[in-house]
């Protein structure tokens, strides 16, 4: 269990924030300057704060009131940075093992071969960081950050500078990496798709304040309409069983009680339920079954709430049979032509392309 409670004052800025983590993936998620790496380096002794306590299941970290800081060595916290920040002059095998020097013999916990084989990274043990691809060395990052046998995982921003296909390659060496070793993860992003993926828990900042905190499918999908630049951020978080892969069509069918759901690319049957991020952009709301079209996701659903404001835009809020909630983002003007009110049936339309399969989540059976 983690607890985090602190507060600090720059002359631009004002940091106050508390929260609660477990274990699995917490994310703290939010837009640039909310405070997600100034937590992230109060965490692990980076940075000082004027007033607070974080403790660490039994080990307190910091307690201002009680004069206790323990320096960053002592924290036992691995990091994991957007720039891998390997030492150039050494091959990837001492860059793996540099950070077990801090750790005492009886406290590695975690052994070098089960690391390396995870990360897929054997066959680069004798290379030189500047030989490796930026996924390559955010790879051993990861690694050498784990093989510190650490208590708690730090991540800040660590896809940030990757392209979307080594992206793509990380996320489920990160899943790995929290299904298999159970060391707790708080990993800072501002990509919903990631949150939306990896995390069990979200704690959303805003100007240096805690805003939202629960489960990616209550923070995620906002309770309002937001302003017109944050509208692409709003995700509704689904999760159905798998029904079958087709592979001449490389998509996958999930089987939500509100209808069925095409998405792309395969995941085995057998993994149990997948999670789905969907943007509220990408909903389309329609009055009766449509026929004819391209769309082959359609789920029914009811409005129970409409938010509007001055903007273009509303925001309707769908049930779902199963009891799971669906946000739509759509003109005001659409919205009146169709005469939509809360109370009505309506379907809502999700095109596959705008799924990005890198937000799909597999969660394991139970």
């Amino acid at each position: 269990m983690i607890r985090f409670a602190c507060r600090l004052d720059r002359r631009d800025f004002r940091f106050d924030v508390a929260f609660e983590a477990e274990s699995g993936i917490t994310a703290l998620f939010g837009p640039s300057g909310s405070g997600k790496t100034t937590a992230i380096r109060l965490l692990a002794g980076l940075e000082h704060a004027k007033q607070g306590r974080i403790t660490l299941g039994e080990t307190v970290l910091l307690d201002t009131a009680r004069g206790i800081a323990l320096p960053p060595h002592r924290r036992r916290i691995g990091l994991v940075f957007q720039d891998a920040q390997l030492l150039p002059h050494l091959d990837i095998r001492a860059n793996l093992t540099y950070g077990r020097f801090f750790t005492p013999r009886a406290e590695r916990r975690i052994a070098f071969e089960p690391v390396v084989e995870m990360l897929g990274i054997g066959h680069l043990l004798a290379r030189r960081p500047d030989t490796l691809s930026g996924g390559e060395r955010q790879r051993v990052a990861i690694g050498r950050a784990l093989l510190a046998s650490p208590q708690l995982l730090l991540m800040d921003e660590p896809l940030a500078s990757l392209d979307a296909a080594r992206k793509a390659e990380i996320l489920p060496f990160i899943e790995r990496l929290r299904d298999e070793f159970g060391v707790p993860i708080v990993y800072v992003s501002h990509a919903v798709e990631e949150v939306a993926r990896l995390a069990a828990r979200v704690i959303r900042l805003e100007n240096g304040a805690v805003t939202a905190a629960g489960s990616p499918a209550e923070v995620l999908a906002p309770a309002a309409l937001a302003s017109m630049a944050e509208r692409f951020d709003a995700v509704s978080v689904l999760s159905a069983p798998v029904r079958r892969y087709l592979p001449d069509y490389g998509v996958t069918l999930l089987d939500h009680p509100a209808g069925e759901i095409v998405v792309p690319g395969q995941i085995a049957a057998s993994r149990g339920e997948v999670r789905i991020a969907i943007r509220a952009t990408g909903v389309t709301l329609a009055v009766g079954r449509p026929s004819q079209i391209s769309v082959r996701t359609i789920l029914s659903g009811r409005i129970t709430a409409i938010d509007r404001t001055e903007s273009p835009f509303a925001m309707a809020t769908l049930a779902l049979p199963g009891g799971q909630t669906l946000k739509a983002y759509a003109t005001r003007l659409s919205l009146d032509a169709l005469g939509l009110d809360i109370g009505d049936e309506v379907q809502a339309l999700i095109k596959s392309a705008t799924i990005d399969e890198r937000s799909l989540a597999l969660l394991p059976p139970g």
